[in-house]
């Protein structure tokens, strides 16, 4: 199954309640489950990220593997290239779970726009190996970061 688009996944939340006395003590996030297809490639590979309040990541593509991206930890705007050279901005935080697709060669960055650091889950379908060429620096330089630095 080809990725073709951007998607942003709402995730399933559940309560979850203590053992004695049955009082709500927190509550669990599904990310991924082999039958429910959320992410329609087996993921491969599994990592967490983080970024310094106001630090950019990327921007950068990667030419053969899709890419999942959680928020577990702070505040992020990602900023996401479309192939009509569109930039779409998909705020995401660790108290709305929101699982952000981002297909192969579609260049996307994320900024911490909060005060503490920022962690990401990332998720994707290859694994990273050394040396291989599969990432690839781009710039946008027809985007206004200073819009979101300022906000922070």
């Amino acid at each position: 199954m080809e990725i073709d688009k951007i998607d942003v996944i709402d995730l399933e939340t559940h309560d979850t309640k203590d053992t004695k006395d049955g009082h709500i003590n927190g509550n669990l996030t599904v990310i991924w489950r082999d039958w429910d297809k959320i992410i329609p490639k087996e993921p491969k590979m599994m990592y967490i990220t983080s970024a310094h309040p106001g630090e950019i990541k990327g921007p950068h593509l990667h030419k053969k593997r899709n890419s999942y991206f959680l928020c577990i930890k702070g505040k992020m705007i990602f900023i996401i290239k479309e192939k009509n050279g569109e930039y779409r901005e998909i705020q995401i935080d660790e108290k709305n779970p929101r699982l952000i697709q981002v297909p192969k060669n579609f260049p996307s960055a994320h900024i911490n726009i909060g005060n503490e650091e920022a962690k990401i889950l990332t998720i994707a379908d290859i694994a990273w190996m050394p040396n291989d060429d599969e990432m690839e620096n781009v710039f946008f330089e027809d985007y206004d970061w200073d819009k979101l630095k300022n906000n922070i």
